[in-house]
């Protein structure tokens, strides 16, 4: 027979929207339980270098920093747990949740499931983002790092463009892919790309490889198309933004999702749809996707749900 528990505040995922939700929670004495993913500390643990991130002055690798607000978690007591979600009830109280063989009876709940990166899936690709040796998916957070050279940004739409613009103003020379011939993004977008001088477009191109020493990106090969002709120019740095996948597949059935999958919030809290329900992060967040943001709405959504208990008097 399959056990059941009981828990006052449940958290779904980690990362640095779980992780604060669960430290604000537990000083609220919510005795919050975390169950951390399939991907302990979120896609952050991918992220070779943190500087942006206030209080870390020298900067900080993401694995290293989710370390640390587990820590600070299990500090005030936060329940900690490995293990994913399989299955979730939300039609009526209390709410259900299961994991593994354990069925979960939540007074509220808190999705920090976050999204996860579309990838072209070149084995060069993966090796160049572990070692942090040239491949991105974030340009405000790693543009920095490329600034005065040369770099490469595969992606047609709106956040491919806002990202090559925010790196034409740091780097000598950005070549957008376009595996189309044409954008998928709007036309203002379009135009503004196009009006930059250091932004180079290259229509109905693939990424064939990424290349380097092993260690850094040097170079990358391209394929048109069209004609099939290959050809390679240098880089020192590689910016994947053709998009991401919101995990919340599991919760369709339950919570108002926009056409993307994010999930929808009240404007101005973390409320879901469903009463008791709240989200924090990247599963909601489809403009910013930036860890201080996210550790914020953590902290939000922890407020919101000692104020819905508290209404409850539970």
């Amino acid at each position: 027979m399959m056990s059941v528990e009981k828990i006052k505040c449940l958290i779904i995922g980690s990362g640095p929207a779980g992780y604060t939700a669960a430290i604000y929670a537990s000083r609220a004495n919510l005795k919050p339980v975390l169950y951390q993913g399939e991907q302990p500390g979120g896609q952050l643990t991918t992220t070779n270098e943190v500087e942006n991130f206030p209080g870390y002055p020298e900067g900080i690798t993401g694995t290293e920093m989710m370390m640390q607000f587990e820590q600070q978690a299990r500090r005030f007591e936060a329940d900690i747990r490995s293990g994913w979600v399989t299955k979730v009830d939300f039609s009526a109280k209390p709410l259900k949740v299961w994991v593994e063989d354990k069925e979960i009876h939540a007074d509220s709940i808190i999705i920090s499931t976050g999204a996860s990166v579309k990838y072209l899936g070149l084995p060069s690709e993966q090796h160049y983002l572990r070692t942090g040796g040239g491949v991105s998916t974030c340009a405000v957070c790693d543009g920095f790092f490329y600034r005065n050279q040369e770099v490469a940004i595969v992606g047609a739409g709106d956040s491919a463009c806002e990202e090559a613009l925010y790196l034409s103003k740091i780097c000598k020379k950005v070549t957008m892919i376009v595996r189309r011939d044409a954008f998928r993004a709007s036309k203002i977008m379009e135009e503004r790309v196009r009006k930059v001088e250091n932004i180079t477009i290259l229509f109905n191109t693939e990424t064939e490889e990424i290349l380097g020493d092993g260690q850094v990106v040097s170079a990358i090969r391209v394929r048109n198309n069209k004609t099939q002709e290959l050809s390679e120019f240098p880089i020192t740095g590689f910016f994947v933004a053709i998009g991401h996948k919101p995990n919340t597949d599991i919760f369709a059935p339950y919570l108002s999702l926009d056409k993307e999958g994010y999930i929808e919030n009240v404007p101005g809290s973390s409320r879901t749809n469903v009463e008791g329900v709240f989200v924090a992060g990247d599963a909601a967040d489809k403009h910013y996707r930036q860890a201080i943001i996210a550790a914020g709405s953590g902290a939000i959504a922890a407020m919101d749900a000692e104020r819905y208990l508290a209404a409850q008097e539970i």
